[in-house]
């Protein structure tokens, strides 16, 4: 079947759909003899999704995976009788391809290997969207509710300075029909930049103890990393009814979404860092515990409208060891990517 002719007559049933003042939700496009399209909608607001819906890619996906499932059939020498569905609800992504065959009954998940696959997307509960996120941000911690340069402590920090990043693989799964649960694994980087420059992080049997380098060098950067492997489960109320959210590049979405959720990390390294200049420019770095918490753990906020996210985390632990060094609990905030 010519593609152009599917494509237009697509377009011709939209633009039929739309016009129309009927009693009736549903337009059936006949192609072929055995062929059928079919458009179900639920909410008329969703016209306006169908006058800009890049039908044509849509359908060389839908096209493929039939194509895939007619090899199987002529190498059976069977006859097959291909129905071609598409629906849509109030959601852009909300289309399916179906396709049936009264004497193949193989269902071993041949589009495992279709690359197309996560253009058509499959409305229902439990379904899964993977991503990607990048979070960026800066970090800081609050010692009983107050910041520590409220009392010159030299362990004070820069909030312009103190990046926090993460990198994470997030499964977005559909727990209802705007609820949905994003659940995934990476790691994060908490940097600490103090507010002086010249400040030295030296530990004993005692604790940990923070004390300025007297060294007669321009110092030039002092600052404690620290780094994690992190799980996070967020369930996220989407009022835009989006298996994915949009991306920044992207803009296309205006719903708002609001999740909260726990966290927790594991940690697997961390380092001081001072920087200054004697003869050019030195680093010191000391690889050491510092009695850090190895787990730590919190409460993560998430806030998106349109193609904008925000974070929000708030470790309930405090960052080192209890007695061991200043009871601080550190938190992030910043944009997800």
């Amino acid at each position: 079947m010519n593609k152009k002719i599917l494509l237009t007559l697509l377009l011709g049933a939209a633009v039929t759909f739309g016009k129309a003042q009927q009693k009736s939700d549903t337009v059936i496009v006949e192609l072929g003899k055995t062929s059928r399209v079919i458009f179900t909608i639920k909410d008329r607001n969703d016209l306006d999704i169908l006058k800009h819906y890049d039908f044509q890619q849509l359908f060389q996906d839908i096209l493929v995976k039939i194509e895939k499932s007619d090899t199987t059939s002529l190498a059976n020498n069977d006859s097959t009788n291909t129905n071609a569905v598409a629906t849509t609800e109030p959601a852009q992504e909300n289309w399916s391809s179906t396709s049936s065959s009264s004497s193949d009954n193989n269902t071993d998940g041949d589009d495992d290997d279709d690359d197309h696959n996560w253009r058509v997307h499959e409305r229902g509960w439990g379904r899964t969207w993977q991503s990607f996120n990048f979070d960026l941000g800066t970090n800081n911690y609050v010692h009983n509710g107050r910041f520590p340069d409220s009392d010159n402590e030299l362990y004070s920090v820069r909030p312009w300075g103190s990046w926090y990043v993460a990198a994470s693989s997030i499964q977005r799964t559909r727990l209802g029909r705007k609820f949905f649960m994003e659940w995934g694994l990476g790691m994060s980087w908490y940097n600490f930049k103090f507010q002086q420059d010249n400040v030295l992080i030296q530990k004993d049997d005692i604790g940990v103890h923070f004390v300025e380098d007297t060294r007669d060098v321009e110092f030039k950067k002092s600052k404690l990393t620290a780094s994690y492997i992190m799980a996070s489960l967020v369930p996220i109320i989407d009022f835009g009814d989006h298996s994915r959210k949009s991306r920044i590049w992207e803009g296309y979405d205006n719903s708002f979404r609001i999740g909260l959720g726990p966290y927790v990390g594991y940690r697997i390294g961390s380092h001081s860092k001072i920087v200054y200049k004697e003869d050019g420019k030195q680093k010191d770095k000391d690889h050491d515990s510092f009695y850090l918490n190895n787990v730590r753990y919190g409460a993560r906020l998430q806030i998106g409208y349109r193609a904008t996210d925000l974070f929000i985390n708030y470790d309930l632990n405090e960052l080192f060891t209890a007695g061991k060094g200043p009871a601080l609990n550190a938190f992030s905030f910043g944009v997800i990517f």
